[in-house]
């Protein structure tokens, strides 16, 4: 990964995911969890794939495993969990190892980008995570051979309105090193690279009641100001 173009591993570990940023995540998402929604909305969104049981799916940014866990204990799904960050899988694989998920489930440190597998997977699914990756043309070319046919692609992801953006959304997108896209802008990309019936939805309303309801969880942590600014700036900030 170019630093240039995509966050790379160390930036992610020494920056937003550092260790206790992680947990601190965790600590508002729930136990395995670093995404809005926790478990609830990880079932919600691992239903719509209706995948059949034994199916196999690849977790793009696993994180703490919550998605995995949950898709091999109440899915019957096995899945190979991919993520940067080695904080992330440090942990994921502390929690794995206290599971019996057997060989359902395998976490390892790997770069989306340079994936080579070829008709592999039933479903591609992912959380909040393609806003680190600039080359979304290659990202979407990649995760598209890596599925079988038919395969199925389930994301959600933080996206922006058309700029110019305000001055101070500006500059959070640029201290976090993020690469934003419109929803028309996904759907374009997914359909340029292969993917057919491609549905892509604006649930900033949904997002903007569950966001608003961790802050409030937030709140009533104890923690310091400087952590609790930086929980409150990932998750507060929508153009």
């Amino acid at each position: 990964m170019s630093k240039a173009q995509n966050a790379t591993q160390e930036f992610l570990d020494t920056n937003q995911y550092s260790r206790n940023s992680i947990l601190r995540y965790e600590s508002v998402y729930g136990t395995d969890f670093v995404s809005p929604g926790g478990r609830q909305y990880a079932s919600q969104l691992i239903e719509k794939l209706a995948l059949p049981f034994d199916s196999t799916v690849l977790d793009v940014g696993c994180g703490l495993g919550g998605s995995a866990f949950l898709m091999a204990q109440k899915f019957n799904l096995f899945v190979d969990g991919i993520d940067l960050s080695n904080n992330m899988l440090a942990l994921a694989r502390d929690r794995l190892s206290t599971y019996r998920l057997g060989s359902r489930v395998t976490l390892r440190h790997q770069d989306c980008l340079t994936l080579s597998l070829h008709d592999h997977y039933d479903a591609v699914y992912s959380r909040d995570v393609f806003l680190h990756i600039q080359d979304k043309s290659h990202l979407f070319s990649t995760l598209y051979n890596a599925l079988k046919r038919p395969g199925k692609l389930l994301f959600t992801d933080y996206c922006c309105s058309e700029q110019p953006w305000r001055p101070d959304f500006s500059r959070y997108v640029k201290s976090r090193g993020y690469h934003l896209c419109t929803v028309s802008q996904y759907a374009d990309l997914l359909s340029q690279a292969g993917f057919q019936e491609v549905l892509a939805l604006d649930i900033t309303a949904r997002f903007i009641a569950i966001l608003e309801s961790d802050i409030t969880k937030i709140a009533a942590l104890e923690m310091d100001e400087v952590s609790r600014d930086e929980l409150t700036g990932k998750i507060g900030a929508v153009n």
